[in-house]
């Protein structure tokens, strides 16, 4: 079976690599429909990364911390769980691309976004279109008389 290079690292970028000795897999039972096989068999992998002990540039690494909050542990440690095949090296493969993935998302750098007023014609119509509704709103009702 080939391994796409997983032996060593797991390249990110030309400039990022993670050395496979800062992953910690363990094999888990799948969870989900199976039969026998599921009960019997820990394919699934759970693949845990310290973003806080890796070699990523500061920024890198609170922007991980930031987008994926939820699957960090109070240690650091980004938890990546994969069991969608029968096979534990396709989960295992599995596993190390979506940590990839998501390293790969981290290193861009979102355009912050530069607020704007609304300009004069927006503002204008919004203007009118409130004016318009209270007349449709004020004619509802009894009519009134003129003598009142």
């Amino acid at each position: 079976m080939h391994d796409h290079g997983f032996d060593r690292a797991l390249h990110v970028n030309a400039n990022i690599e993670i050395p496979v000795w800062e992953l910690e897999e363990s094999f888990i039972r799948a969870s989900g429909p199976g039969g026998q096989n599921v009960n019997k068999v820990s394919s699934a992998v759970a693949l845990r990364w310290n973003v806080t002990r890796s070699g990523l540039p500061d920024e890198v690494k609170r922007r991980i911390l930031g987008y994926w909050k939820a699957r960090i542990t109070a240690e650091g440690d980004l938890l990546v769980k994969v069991g969608m095949h029968r096979s534990q090296g396709l989960n295992r493969q599995e596993a190390r691309k979506r940590l990839v993935a998501m390293v790969r998302a981290a290193l861009i750098v979102r355009k912050r976004r530069v607020a704007t007023k609304p300009g004069r014609g927006a503002i204008e119509r919004r203007l009118a279109a409130k004016k318009q509704r209270g007349r449709i709103k004020g004619a509802r009702g009894r009519p009134r008389l003129d003598d009142e």
